[in-house]
């Protein structure tokens, strides 16, 4: 696809089709999104491809709010960042997911971004916790890694 149709077709997709993806074309996303520029050449961010009905219901908990969509996606991509390779890797990290919506798009799926750093698992009850601390906990992410967002992808309902 043409890049400007690229841009123009990109929107958020919170509904997905009961439909699985090819891990050939996770694995092109993902090939494709290692070409993202980062800070001095870091490439700091790391991604966890998700595709376990179990953990995407699991993660779509998360949150109160916001992260519901995740149990109906036909896989998911949690962003982290490498902290030990730049105090950048938030940037990183927002480029490399942006990168992914994009390739996504230009191959046919949909895609939302979910956010997880420095969110609330409740907005209204702080007590609960942040949103990172259980998807740390529920995907065992080693120390050093930060999950900056998910990323949903299937096909668009």
């Amino acid at each position: 696809m043409e890049f400007s149709k690229v841009i123009a077709a990109r929107h958020s997709v919170r509904s997905f089709k009961d439909k699985p993806v090819d891990r050939e074309v996770i694995d092109a996303i993902l090939d494709q999104t290692a070409t993202a520029p980062s800070s001095k050449n870091s490439r700091s961010s790391v991604f966890m491809v998700i595709d376990d009905k179990d953990t995407l219901l699991a993660l779509s908990e998360m949150r109160s709010s916001g992260s519901a969509l995740l149990k109906d996606a036909a896989c998911a991509v949690v962003v982290l960042g490498d902290t030990s390779k730049t105090d950048l890797w938030i940037e990183n990290a927002a480029i490399s997911a942006t990168y992914i919506q994009l390739c996504a798009t230009n191959l046919g799926l949909g895609s939302c971004w979910v956010h997880v750093n420095g969110r609330l698992r409740d907005k209204h009850d702080p007590s609960k916790g942040l949103a990172e601390d259980y998807v740390r906990d529920l995907l065992a992410i080693k120390d050093g890694f930060k999950p900056l967002c998910i990323v949903a992808l299937g096909y668009e309902a």
